[in-house]
C-alpha cells in the first residue's frame, strides 16, 4: 500500500509541475522587453497533443490505482478527476508518508472459522511380554487376544480301562482388555468343546477400587484355590480328585452369575461373595434359589518381603444351593479326572446342597506346596415314587463326600515358583526370552518335578423302607479311592510347556457289578501352547 501511495504522489507531482510550467508560459511578462516571442500555431497544436497524452496517461494510472485499491479493501473509494486530485494534493515538502491514513479492511461478515482439530497420536500395538495388544493413543482402551491349546496322549493299564487315545483336550481363544481404569472385560471360547456351550467366559468387571469390585457374566465360581487357578498354570495335567465336588463341575466349573470381590491391604486379605445359576452354563436353574458362594484368603506376611512366610496363604470357601428331585437331579458323576473309571454311583437328590473348603499355599523360591480339603453333602428329601418298588417319596439320609489334595513341586533350574502363573524361564530352548528372567541365553528351558497325593470318599447310608405298599431296601455305599501322581514339567519357554504325568489310581471298593479291586496306571503326555 505504501508503494502505491508513493507512486500516485510522484505522478501527481509530475503533472502538477507540468501544469505550472504551462501556466507560466501563457502568463504575459511584466517587462515588455523581456516578453517571449509569440508561439506559432504548430507549436500550440503540438503542446495540446502532449497535454492530451499526459491526461490520458494520468487517467490510466488512476484506473490502475483504483483496481489495486479494490483488491486490498472491500469498499472502493469514489473516483476523482485528475485536476481535483492534483489540486488537493499537499506539497511534497510538508507531507510525510505516515500521515496518510488508510483504513483497515473490515472482517468478512459471513466467514466462519473452523475449529482446529486436535492432533491424535496413532493407535499403538505390539507385544507386552505376556500377550499381544492393541491400545488407543490415550491408553484408555486396550484389547488383548489370548488363548491356549492342549493336546494330550493317554495310555491306560488296567482291566476295563478306556482305550489309549490322542485327544485335543482344550482349544480356547478369546479377548481380554480394559476400558479406562475401572472396567475390565473378557471373552473365551472353547473350539474343542464336545458338549454344552462353546463360550466359557464372558464377563465385565467394574473396579471402583482394589477393595471393591463387581464382576458379572459367566465365569468360574470362586470356590477353592485349584478351581480359580488357570488350567494352564496348575501343577499337573488334571486337577485332584476333590475337583469332582466343586460347583458346576460338569460345565468346566463355570456358571452365569455375579460376584463382589476385592483386595485389602495390598492383597493381605482377599474376599469373594457371589450368586450364580448353579446348574452350569447350559441348563437353567430349576429352583428359585441361586447358588451362593463365599470365599476368603489371607496372606499374613504379604507386606513383609523379607519374611520366609511372605508367600504363605490360607483360606476357605462355602457354597449353598438347592436341588430339585422333580427335575431328576442327581449327585455329580464321580469319574476319575484322568478318565480311567467311575468309582461311585449317582443317586437322586432333593433339597439343600452344602459345600465347604479349606486351603493353604506355601511358596519359597523354586518350592511350591499346596493343600486342599473339600466336604459336600446332598439332601434327599421326599425322593422316590409311589410305584411298586419305589421309595414312596420317603426322606433318606444325606449323601456325604470328602476329598483332599496335597501337591509338592520343585523347579530344578531354580526359577521362582509363582502362585498362579508360569515360571519365568531363564534359558529358553527357543523363542523370545522373558526380560525379567535375567538374560536371553538359550539353554534347556526350565524343569520341574512334582508329586501329589489325592483322594475322595463317599458315603450313602443304606436304609430299609418298611412300607406296606412300596417296601424298598436302599443299599449302603461307603467307598473311597485315591491317587498318587508323579509329574515332570518341561517349560521350553514362557509360553510352551510339555508335561508328562504318571497316575496310580487305586480302586479299593468298586461300585460297578463285576468289577474287582485293582490299581490302574495312566501315562499322560501333554503339549501346551498359550499366548
Amino acid at each position: 500500500m505504501r508503494s502505491l501511495r508513493m507512486a500516485f504522489l510522484l505522478l501527481a507531482l509530475v503533472f502538477f509541475g507540468r501544469a505550472s510550467l504551462y501556466a507560466q508560459s501563457n502568463k504575459p511578462a511584466d517587462d515588455p522587453s523581456k516578453a517571449a516571442p509569440a508561439a506559432t500555431k504548430e507549436e500550440v497544436e503540438q503542446l495540446r497533443k502532449e497535454l492530451a497524452a499526459q491526461r490520458q496517461t494520468i487517467e490510466n494510472l488512476e484506473v490502475l490505482v483504483e483496481q489495486l485499491t479494490n483488491a486490498k479493501a472491500p469498499a472502493p473509494a469514489p473516483a476523482a478527476d485528475a485536476h481535483l486530485i492534483s489540486a488537493n494534493l499537499p506539497q511534497p515538502a510538508t507531507v510525510a508518508e505516515s500521515d496518510i491514513e488508510v483504513p483497515e479492511p473490515p472482517a468478512e461478515p459471513f466467514e466462519i472459522q473452523a475449529p482446529k482439530k486436535a492432533s491424535t497420536a496413532p493407535v499403538t500395538a505390539g507385544w507386552n511380554g505376556e500377550h499381544f495388544f492393541i491400545k488407543s493413543a490415550d491408553g484408555q482402551f486396550q484389547i488383548q487376544p489370548y488363548g491356549y491349546v492342549q493336546t494330550d496322549y493317554r495310555f491306560y493299564l488296567g482291566d476295563g480301562s478306556p482305550a489309549n487315545t490322542f485327544t485335543l483336550r482344550r482349544g480356547r481363544f478369546g479377548f481380554q482388555g480394559n476400558y479406562g481404569d475401572h472396567y475390565q472385560f473378557g471373552i473365551l471360547i472353547d473350539a474343542a468343546a464336545t458338549s454344552g456351550a462353546t463360550i466359557r467366559d464372558i464377563y465385565l468387571n467394574a473396579k471402583f477400587n482394589n477393595a471393591f469390585q463387581i464382576q458379572g457374566g459367566q465365569f468360574k465360581e470362586p470356590f477353592a484355590q485349584e478351581l480359580t487357578a488357570g488350567i494352564t498354570n496348575i501343577d499337573f495335567m488334571d486337577r485332584g480328585l476333590q475337583a469332582a465336588l466343586y460347583p458346576s463341575a460338569a460345565s468346566a466349573f463355570r456358571s452365569p452369575g455375579i460376584t463382589i470381590h476385592g483386595d485389602i491391604d495390598n492383597g493381605a486379605f482377599q474376599y469373594w461373595a457371589g450368586a450364580f445359576n448353579g446348574k452350569g452354563f447350559s441348563i437353567n436353574n430349576t429352583t428359585s434359589v441361586p447358588e451362593v458362594v463365599g470365599r476368603v484368603r489371607f496372606y499374613p506376611w504379604r507386606n513383609k518381603p523379607a519374611s520366609a512366610l511372605h508367600a504363605f496363604a490360607f483360606g476357605g470357601s462355602i457354597a449353598y444351593s438347592m436341588s430339585r428331585g422333580l427335575s431328576n437331579e442327581q449327585t455329580p458323576p464321580m469319574q476319575i479326572p484322568d478318565g480311567s473309571y467311575f468309582w461311585f454311583p449317582q443317586f437322586p437328590v432333593n433339597g439343600n446342597v452344602w459345600r465347604y473348603e479349606g486351603e493353604f499355599t506355601y511358596l519359597k523360591g523354586p518350592l511350591g506346596i499346596r493343600d486342599e480339603y473339600v466336604i459336600a453333602s446332598w439332601n434327599r428329601t421326599g425322593v422316590g415314587t409311589e410305584q411298586l418298588g419305589g421309595l414312596g417319596f420317603s426322606n433318606l439320609p444325606n449323601i456325604r463326600f470328602q476329598g483332599w489334595n496335597t501337591a509338592i513341586t520343585y523347579l530344578l533350574t531354580k526359577e521362582l515358583r509363582p502362585e498362579n502363573g508360569t515360571p519365568r524361564v531363564k534359558h529358553p530352548v527357543f523363542g523370545p526370552s522373558t526380560e525379567t528372567a535375567g538374560g536371553g541365553e538359550r539353554g534347556w528351558g526350565a524343569w520341574e518335578l512334582g508329586f501329589r497325593y489325592s483322594g475322595i470318599q463317599g458315603n450313602e447310608p443304606g436304609v430299609f423302607i418298611n412300607n406296606v405298599f412300596t417296601p424298598q431296601l436302599v443299599p449302603t455305599f461307603d467307598q473311597h479311592t485315591d491317587q498318587f501322581s508323579f509329574g515332570v514339567n518341561w517349560y521350553l519357554n514362557y509360553w510352551v510347556r510339555f508335561q508328562s504325568d504318571i497316575d496310580i489310581d487305586r480302586l479299593k471298593q468298586p461300585s460297578t457289578i463285576g468289577a474287582v479291586p485293582q490299581n490302574y496306571v495312566v501315562f499322560e503326555q501333554r503339549l501346551q501352547y498359550r499366548f
